[in-house]
């Protein structure tokens, strides 16, 4: 495993959350736990309480929803923000044949170097989508300087919460688990859509094509990975 992709593997997953009291919770025995849980992809406010009378109704307290609201809308990355290499992302666009008419997202769009490339290089629309705020100043600061905001544009959003079916070309650079985590997004893709990723594959579906190449912007070696809509389930050994 390059240094590359081993930092990519960091998961930027700390999410602080804090209870508002207004005044003592006399009713409270004791709180075992008190925290954030993320599930399905939706944190939840995580409350143990030993004894009996303890009601939300009592007290001046965030509520639940309102927690949940909070950690939704300052949800941290999935992971931390590597860079393509340009020569790589060049040959990412080659190979999905992305020409003029198509509409590209970028599913963590980074700086925006992916969907700048491809509407600088080939006219085509582009979306890139990120949930760091710092990335799309980035992205929407990159796309400025390259005179491409009519082709272009940037949404902070969660990629998991995307309807991806009006896309003809999806670009990725995430983690194997969270591309598998989007394949029942992908399968809404229309037939003949092309889903290119930056050295990670996705479980339990097969590439049309898949190899290495060297960049030399970094001198590391990097796995480019394509696939074309609709996806080839297969089992996925027990190794």
């Amino acid at each position: 495993m390059t240094i590359q992709r081993l930092t990519k593997t960091v998961l930027a997953c700390t999410v602080l959350v804090t209870v508002a009291l207004t005044r003592p919770l006399p009713q409270l025995a004791s709180v075992e736990g008190l925290g954030a849980s993320i599930t399905d992809g939706k944190p939840s406010l995580v409350l143990a309480a030993e004894g009996e009378g303890a009601s939300a109704n009592n007290h001046s307290w965030k509520g639940h929803q309102e927690v949940i609201e909070e950690l939704e809308a300052s949800r941290t990355p999935d992971v931390i923000f590597v860079p393509t290499p340009q020569d790589v992302v060049e040959i990412m666009l080659e190979l999905a044949e992305v020409k003029r008419d198509d509409l590209l997202y970028d599913l963590g769009c980074g700086d925006g170097r992916i969907v700048v490339t491809a509407a600088r290089e080939y006219g085509s629309r582009c979306i890139g989508y990120d949930i760091d705020p710092q990335r799309v100043k980035e992205s929407l600061e990159n796309v400025k300087e390259n005179n491409v905001e009519h082709l272009v544009k940037i949404e902070q959003q969660d990629i998991f919460t995307l309807d991806l079916s009006e896309a003809s070309v999806i670009t990725l650079y995430l983690l194997k688990s969270l591309n598998t985590r989007l394949i029942p997004q992908l399968e809404k893709l229309k037939p003949g859509s092309r889903i290119v990723s930056h050295d990670y594959d996705m479980s339990g579906v097969k590439p049309d094509t898949a190899f290495t190449v060297d960049s030399i912007e970094d001198d590391y070696e990097h796995s480019i990975f394509l696939w074309t809509t609709p996806l080839e389930k297969v089992e996925e050994s027990d190794e």
